[in-house]
């Protein structure tokens, strides 16, 4: 008698395919972004693979699919590593958020129900509760869902699925580039956003936004390092 997986038609086997990348994506991708995994970090293939009981080959897959999101480097020769962007690259980041939050925001706000409202709400209500647990690593990734969340709910799935490689590249920016006074998303500005959103207020939901990024800009240390000096040349000059 022929066993259940002898009896998968080839779309049901392609499913379950999709289905088990998706769950290692997943996993990797939270340990990125809850910072247990840190920049540079080498994912062994063989060891992955031992760790989700799958092929290298699905692995592959899975390594393959996060360097199209640039939150995987491949080296030849080499393997794989957690991205590790440059201070440029950072920066980059950044200039690319300031230009796609504010429009994510207004076509929110020009879509707006009150479902959408309650589910911004919800989300922050569980960021608050993560704050009083003083769960970091919650913290960390709420924050950076709560900006996903907001183009998820305007209903365009190109910009969410943009916010959310950019909001994985910021947690590696943050632990690479993290200054003693750095912090990731403050609760308090999530929650002025939300009101402007409720009340419609495109503009001052726009300019709040922007202060945001700004914000968690200036609190990183994202300033080139300064050009090594040759001692010997300035004193003998």
């Amino acid at each position: 008698m022929p066993t259940a997986r002898a009896r998968q038609t080839p779309v049901s086997a392609r499913l379950e395919r999709e289905n088990v990348q998706d769950e290692i994506y997943e996993k990797i991708y939270a340990a990125i972004v809850e910072h247990r995994l840190h920049p540079g970090t080498k994912l062994v293939e063989e060891r992955l693979a031992d760790i989700f009981g799958v092929s290298r080959a699905r692995i592959r897959e899975v390594l393959a699919r996060m360097a199209h999101e640039q939150i995987v480097e491949l080296i030849p020769q080499r393997g794989a590593y957690v991205a590790k962007p440059s201070i440029e690259q950072a920066m980059h980041v950044f200039e690319a958020r300031r230009l796609i939050e504010p429009a994510v925001v207004r076509r929110l706000i020009e879509t707006l129900t009150p479902e959408r409202v309650a589910r911004l709400r919800q989300h922050q209500a569980l960021e608050q509760d993560a704050r009083r647990r003083e769960d970091k690593r919650a913290i960390v990734r709420l924050s950076g869902e709560f900006h996903t969340l907001i183009a998820e709910q305007a209903g365009n799935t190109a910009l969410a699925r943009q916010m959310r490689e950019l909001c994985t590249l910021t947690c590696l920016i943050i632990v690479l580039y993290d200054a003693p006074t750095a912090s990731t998303c403050l609760a308090d500005e999530h929650s002025e956003i939300i009101e402007a959103i409720a009340h419609r207020d495109v503009a001052k939901a726009e300019s709040l936004m922007l202060a945001h990024l700004d914000h968690i800009e200036r609190s990183l240390k994202l300033d080139p390092a300064a050009p090594e000096v040759d001692l010997e040349a300035i004193f003998k000059a």
